[in-house]
């Protein structure tokens, strides 16, 4: 790094178009986290195209993960409200997190519940179709 370069100008930036193929979300969706506030501020260049970092990477995958708890948007643009509020809001954040967790864990238990149902339902049906095949083969050989 130079003299005059500040650690801003030493990092990777991507296009949304770059930010689209790493990340999978569509150009529409990346716009969208952006205005509803889930997205911090994205930087532009001179000419308003948006350059992402590898910080806002690692935002988006945090993001994909929460999506994929079935958090709801409106708890995650409000985590993303604490985070921008600063260190002061970590217990609410770890409130909203913790919230989720348990909502993660009683989806879970009811999905294991519902896996067994449906193993004993797939066992059923395989002896099912054993008895068959054997009754089959009793009746060829007769």
């Amino acid at each position: 790094m130079s003299l005059t370069q500040t650690p801003l100008q030493t990092q990777t930036r991507y296009t949304i178009s770059e930010v689209e193929a790493r990340t999978g979300l569509t150009q529409h969706t990346l716009r969208w986290y952006e205005r509803i506030g889930l997205m911090p501020h994205v930087d532009r260049s001179h000419s308003g195209q948006r350059r992402f970092t590898d910080k806002d990477l690692d935002w988006l995958g945090f993001v994909g993960k929460l999506r994929t708890t079935g958090m709801s948007v409106a708890d995650m643009v409000r985590y993303a409200e604490l985070v921008r509020e600063g260190p002061h809001t970590a217990d609410d954040r770890r409130e909203l997190l913790e919230r989720t967790r348990d909502e993660v864990r009683t989806r879970i238990a009811e999905l294991t519940d519902a896996l067994a149902v449906l193993d004993y339902k797939i066992d059923t049906y395989a002896m099912c179709t054993a008895v068959a095949g054997a009754v089959a083969g009793e009746a060829d050989r007769t």
